[in-house]
């Protein structure tokens, strides 16, 4: 626990802790049951005092200070500290105590609750949930085209109210009420609620489960309103047909209002009928066969890019993962050979790929999983590039590759809890560094001169569990940091005099966590990734943009 948290809690005791202060302690209160147990030893210190106080003269307290801002262990220490105070002072934390134990165990009580608890009368505001706004989710998709100007989306995008249009390729979306749409291009939508959308141009499959029973989908004027069925639609400019596979509908308004269509019957809503069925239309079965030889194809596409990536003398160390993954060793197919592999340790488990079935990740959703790996050596300049599927930022810092003890030279790579990219080099560990902590709300101290170069947000809650391909690259010669997400630069920031630095290094490091094995305590910041990594590239130069560029088109997955 840190000296931060520690000093809450006796400003808690004094009555001199700030609203926002007591917010902080409170959710370490409802988070770490080390907290917790402090908190209450700091109300049983304060019992003590206060029988102290009763039972003892003012004479009897005096005594030389005891070393201030911990709480003591034992009887002896508690009486050591106890000497500091008056016998006025002692009389008032007696009189505080059964505030501050009515408090305590309340905490005790609320820490596994999501609202906030009462502040000395004052009631704080309940903790803001996430919110997203959309009705459906574009599940998976084979070779889509996306108009010139228009939104695009990737699958597990959440589709949101409003026009959804391709020219080519087969989209599946889920509506939350639970039905579901293939949707075969060129197709137009208007996406209205989880419940209804209306279709001005394609052929569709609606599969609709007795829990979305109701969905409306609207054409030709009419509304196709569903009593429990799958059907097919198909709408062009100049006619519209509806066909039921099985089950029954009901069409509201226009020329057939009020009838009732039963599986094999169908329904032509604008223009002339013909015998012509739509049982050409994709299936779901057919769906998932394309997504599998796309995968397929695009999986033998990218190694052949990997293959040809590893001839680059630029290298210093590269983790393709994909079909590389074998026990605990991940292989650094780079020409500086096997002594930079990386070492699996802890719960790293071996996920599906961004490149379906065939390709590997690693996931590294737990505390205590990381890859471990050693680079030594000097370096003019980095580019690190990587695939990561983010599926939540859980921790202020999560991290994608750290070096252990970020001396002089090393280097961070992370992403805030905020969205943004961070990478930053260690300029000067030996200079101590003032600065004020907007967690702290204070002046603190810390060791080593580095500035972390920060993107503009790249991820928010509606991007969970996607696939990014990240890159930083951080070039002392040209004077910049440049940030990338999905092959477009989302930071670019000069390095100024002061944090300049030639030589760069590595060191022991980890992909997925942060070591700090020089810690001098048994605890550790909590950085693990909460998502999985797939292709890992460290190179000793400056990539330009158009490389970036070209790493993300060779490794994209299906539904860029």
């Amino acid at each position: 626990m840190d000296e931060a948290t520690r000093t809450r809690i006796f400003k808690a005791i004094d009555q001199s802790i700030s609203p926002a202060e007591f917010d902080r302690l409170q959710d370490a209160i409802e988070q770490d049951d080390e907290v917790l147990t402090e908190y209450l030893r700091a109300i049983t210190l304060c019992e003590s005092l206060s029988e102290i106080a009763a039972g003892q003269s003012a004479a009897e307290l005096t005594a030389p200070d005891a070393s201030p801002g911990r709480v003591p262990q034992t009887e002896s220490m508690q009486r050591s500290v106890a000497r500091r105070f008056t016998f006025g002072q002692l009389a008032i934390a007696a009189t505080l105590l059964l505030t501050v134990g009515s408090v305590a165990f309340w905490l005790g009580q609320q820490r596994n609750r999501t609202t906030h608890v009462t502040d000395l009368g004052e009631q704080t505001e309940p903790t803001r949930e996430s919110q997203i706004a959309g009705h459906a989710t574009l599940r998976r998709s084979v070779d889509l085209k996306w108009p010139a100007h228009g939104s695009t989306y990737r699958d597990g995008d959440v589709l949101s109210h409003g026009p959804l249009r391709f020219e080519e390729g087969v989209a599946e979306i889920d509506f939350f009420c639970g039905a579901t749409l293939i949707v075969e291009g060129p197709a137009a939508l208007h996406i209205e609620s989880d419940w209804s959308v209306e279709i001005a141009r394609g052929r569709i499959r609606a599969n609709v489960p007795p829990a979305a029973r109701g969905f409306i989908v609207k054409a030709a004027g009419s509304e196709i309103v569903d009593l429990g069925t799958e059907f097919a639609l198909e709408v062009k400019s100049e006619n519209a047909r509806v066909e039921v596979i099985d089950g029954e509908v009901e069409i509201r308004g226009g020329e057939y209002d009020g009838n009732h269509l039963l599986t094999g019957q169908r329904q032509w809503l604008k223009g002339s009928d013909t015998p012509e069925s739509l049982d050409g239309l994709s299936t779901f079965d057919e769906l998932q066969r394309r997504r599998e030889n796309a995968a397929s194809e695009r999986f033998a596409a990218w190694q052949a890019h990997s293959h040809e990536l590893r001839q680059d003398d630029r290298l210093i160390a590269y983790f393709p993962v994909a079909g590389t993954a074998a026990g605990r060793v991940v292989r650094n197919e780079a020409a500086t050979g096997a002594g930079l592999d990386g070492k699996l340790v802890g719960p790293v488990d071996h996920a599906t790929g961004r490149l379906g079935s065939t390709s590997v990740g690693l996931k590294f959703g737990r505390p205590g999983s990381r890859v471990r790996t050693r680079i030594d050596g000097e370096y003019p300049a980095f580019s690190f590039a990587c695939w990561v599927r983010i599926d939540s930022l859980d921790h202020v810092y999560n991290a994608l590759f750290m070096s252990d003890g970020y001396e002089t030279g090393e280097l961070h790579w992370q992403i805030h809890n905020d969205g943004r990219l961070m990478f930053s080099v260690m300029v000067d560990d030996t200079q101590k560094v003032r600065h004020f902590s907007e967690l702290e709300q204070r002046e603190v101290e810390t060791a080593g001169l580095a500035r972390v170069y920060y993107s503009e947000p790249i991820w928010d809650i509606s991007k969970s569990g996607q696939w990014f391909h990240l890159a930083a690259v951080y070039d002392p010669a040209g004077r910049k940091v440049v940030q990338y997400a999905n092959g477009k630069q989302v930071g670019s920031q000069e390095i100024i005099d002061k944090f300049y630095i030639e030589k760069l290094r590595i060191g022991a490091a980890e992909i997925g966590n942060w070591g700090q094995p020089f810690r001098k305590t048994p605890w550790f910041s909590v950085r693990n990734l909460n998502g999985t990594i797939d292709e890992l590239a460290i190179f000793a130069a400056a990539l330009t943009s158009e490389e970036i560029a070209m790493l993300f088109q060779n490794g994209k997955p299906l539904g860029y």
